[in-house]
C-alpha cells in the first residue's frame, strides 16, 4: 500500500521573502510542443512556440521527512464526489480533489445501471472504464483533456494493442487537443488478476484548475498544462513524456530504450534500470529541472530479486534527499523488459498563466 496525502500547509519557500512585496518579471522565454488550458472549459490556446513570462519570486521547496508537526492555518480543503453514472463503491469515493489535482479511482469495466462487468473482450471492457472516467469528469464539469496522467492495469499483456484501439477513440477529446496531439502521461502494468476478474481497469489524475476552497474561482484563468516531449527519449504517439500542472510534472512510464536506436537495451537489469533512469532524467532537464526535483518514483520489475541490481545503478541518479518510492514485481513488461519506471516531478516555478 501506498498513498498520495493532501499537504493544506504546503511546503516552504527556499527562502523568506516578504509577501507584500510585488514579484519581478524576467525576461520571456519560449516553450514548444505546449499546450495552454484556461481551465474555462470552452477555449484552449496552443501554439508551437508561446512566450510566457515566469515570475522571479522564490520557488516552493521539496521537504523530505519522517516525521515532523506542522501547524495548521486557513488551508485548501479536499473535496470528494460521486456521481450515478458511474459505479459506486462503499470503500472509494470517484473523484477527490484538493488544490489543483483531483485522482480518480481506479475503473472496471462495470455498466452502472446493471453493477455488472461488461461480458465482452478487452477492448469493450477498456471502453467501459473510459466511460465511466469520461463519467466522473462531467458530473464536475471537467473536460476528458484536462487528465495529465493514465495508469492501466492489465491482467494480459498481450491486450495491449486491442487497448489501444479504443484508447485512441477517447484521446485525444476536443478539437484543439487533437490539433495539438495533446495525450496524457501513461503507465502500463501487467498484473496477475483483477477485481471481478476483470481484464483491464484504469484509473487517471486530473488537473484541477479551480482549485479547492479557499481558492478564488478566478485563480483558475491563471494555471495552464504544459506538455513537452524531448529527442532525448523514447517517444509515444499514445502519450507524452512529460505533463506538467501547477506544482507537479507526471512523467510516463520509461522502458530501457536507446532513444536513437529505439530498441531495448540488450544487457542484465542493472545496465536496463540505468537506462530507464537515463530516459527520465533527460526528460526532466528539457524541462529545466534535475533529477533531485523527483518527489516519487514508481519502478516496476519482471524478477522482485532483480531490486539489489536495480538499487546499485539507483542512487547514482540522486544526490540530495532519495524520492519516496515504490517497487513491485509485475508478470510481464512491454517490449520483454526486466524493468520499467514511471517518476512525479516538482515543478517549483509551477505552470504559467494562460495568455
Amino acid at each position: 500500500i501506498d498513498a498520495v496525502i493532501s499537504n493544506g500547509e504546503s511546503t516552504l519557500s527556499q527562502e523568506p521573502f516578504p509577501s507584500q512585496e510585488p514579484c519581478e518579471l524576467i525576461p520571456p522565454y519560449g516553450i514548444r510542443n505546449y499546450q495552454a488550458r484556461n481551465f474555462m472549459h470552452d477555449q484552449m490556446r496552443i501554439g508551437e512556440q508561446i512566450f510566457l513570462y515566469h515570475s522571479s519570486c522564490k520557488q516552493p521547496g521539496k521537504v523530505a521527512r519522517n516525521t515532523e508537526n506542522v501547524p495548521k492555518s486557513s488551508q485548501p480543503g479536499k473535496v470528494a464526489g460521486n456521481t450515478e453514472n458511474a459505479p459506486k463503491s462503499s470503500v472509494s469515493t470517484q473523484t477527490v480533489a484538493f488544490s489543483h489535482y483531483n485522482n480518480i479511482s481506479a475503473q472496471l469495466p462495470i455498466d452502472p445501471k446493471s453493477g455488472k462487468i461488461v461480458a465482452a473482450g478487452v477492448k469493450e471492457q477498456a471502453g467501459q472504464c473510459l466511460k465511466n472516467i469520461k463519467a466522473i469528469l462531467e458530473s464536475i464539469s471537467v473536460p476528458f483533456d484536462d487528465i495529465v496522467k493514465i495508469n492501466i492495469f492489465l491482467k494480459n499483456l498481450s491486450d495491449i494493442e486491442a487497448v489501444n484501439e479504443v484508447y485512441t477513440t477517447f484521446f485525444p477529446d476536443s478539437a484543439i487537443a487533437r490539433t495539438a496531439a495533446y495525450v496524457p502521461a501513461r503507465t502500463i502494468v501487467a498484473v496477475s488478476a483483477l477485481p471481478m476478474d476483470a481484464l483491464v481497469q484504469i484509473d487517471a489524475v486530473v488537473s484541477h484548475g479551480d482549485g479547492t476552497p479557499p481558492q478564488a474561482v478566478e485563480d483558475r484563468h491563471r494555471l495552464v498544462i504544459r506538455a513537452n516531449n524531448t529527442e532525448n527519449a523514447p517517444k509515444s504517439s499514445l502519450s507524452t513524456q512529460t505533463v506538467a500542472f501547477s506544482h507537479y510534472n507526471n512523467i510516463s512510464a520509461q522502458l530501457p530504450i536507446d532513444p536513437k536506436s529505439g530498441k531495448t537495451v540488450a544487457a542484465g537489469v542493472k545496465e536496463q534500470a540505468g537506462q530507464c533512469l537515463k530516459n527520465i532524467k533527460a526528460i526532466v532537464e528539457s524541462v529545466g529541472h534535475v533529477m533531485d526535483d523527483v518527489v516519487k518514483i514508481n519502478i516496476q520489475l519482471k524478477n522482485i530479486a532483480d531490486i539489489d541490481a536495480v538499487n546499485e545503478v539507483y542512487t547514482t541518479f540522486f544526490k540530495s534527499d532519495l524520492p519516496a518510492r515504490t517497487t513491485f514485481g509485475v508478470s510481464a513488461i512491454p517490449m520483454d523488459a526486466l524493468v520499467q519506471i514511471d517518476a512525479v516531478v516538482s515543478n517549483g516555478e509551477g505552470t504559467p498563466p494562460g495568455l
